[in-house]
């Protein structure tokens, strides 16, 4: 499920795309058991589009089918969120270099706008939240776009897309974040303006350094608690 998959399609991919929803954002809770009825009933779906919805989350890993105790949202410990960040610091941080040869003009332009669009909610939200919505509002995915390289735009931009998002998610929501990211982001765009991809490169992966360190943070406090 691509993140500009458009909101048309079969009933199948419209649970989908509303289960990940619900997953991404915690509205489905971690370790959760997905129940097909009490599932269907809630989104008011019917039980085939529901199982073959299930079966897609599976793929992406947002779902795992446990023998003999059904199916639960994933659990994201520390381990395997460690292990995403550090391929998202490689792979973006690349992805960001080659978009500064790749990117015109007008979408580097179109990205200052992006951010100009996120200060406004950021305030609106009272500094507190820098949600990112999926697809063309997403920065990380405008640049990922942007380098025009089809084996990055797989991996990062489709079945991890999402599971990236519910990493992402949790550091939305750190107050502490919200404006240090905004303008890391606006020196990303500085860098790709100026065509310099190592610099580029550097601040995407201090970048995502920063929000790993977040949220390893939060996790540490959590399990503390």
């Amino acid at each position: 499920m691509l993140p500009n998959t458009p909101q048309q399609g079969t009933l199948a991919d419209i649970a989908s795309r509303r289960l990940a929803h619900s997953i991404v954002t915690g509205e489905l809770t971690q370790g959760q058991k997905l129940n097909e009825a009490e599932l269907a009933e809630r989104y008011g779906m019917g039980r085939g589009p529901l199982r073959e919805a299930l079966r897609h989350l599976e793929g992406m890993r947002l779902v795992k089918r446990i023998p003999n105790a059904g199916a639960r949202v994933v659990v994201l410990d520390h381990k395997t969120m460690a292990d995403l960040y550090a391929v998202r610091e490689a792979l973006e941080g690349m992805a960001c270099r080659i978009a500064a040869s790749e990117m015109t003009e007008d979408e580097i332009a179109q990205l200052n706008d992006l951010l100009d669009r996120h200060e406004k909610e950021i305030k609106q939200q009272n500094g507190k939240v820098y949600a990112q919505s999926e697809g063309d509002v997403d920065f990380h995915y405008r640049i990922l776009r942007g380098s025009r390289n089809a084996i990055l735009l797989e991996i990062l931009g489709s079945e991890q897309y999402q599971l990236l998002r519910m990493c992402r998610y949790r550091t939305s929501r750190d107050a502490l974040r919200t404006l240090p990211a905004l303008q890391q982001h606006r020196q990303i765009v500085e860098a790709l303006a100026q065509r310099d991809g190592e610099l580029a490169e550097m601040l995407m992966r201090r970048h995502i350094q920063g929000a790993w360190q977040s949220i390893s943070e939060m996790i540490d406090k959590e399990e503390t608690a």
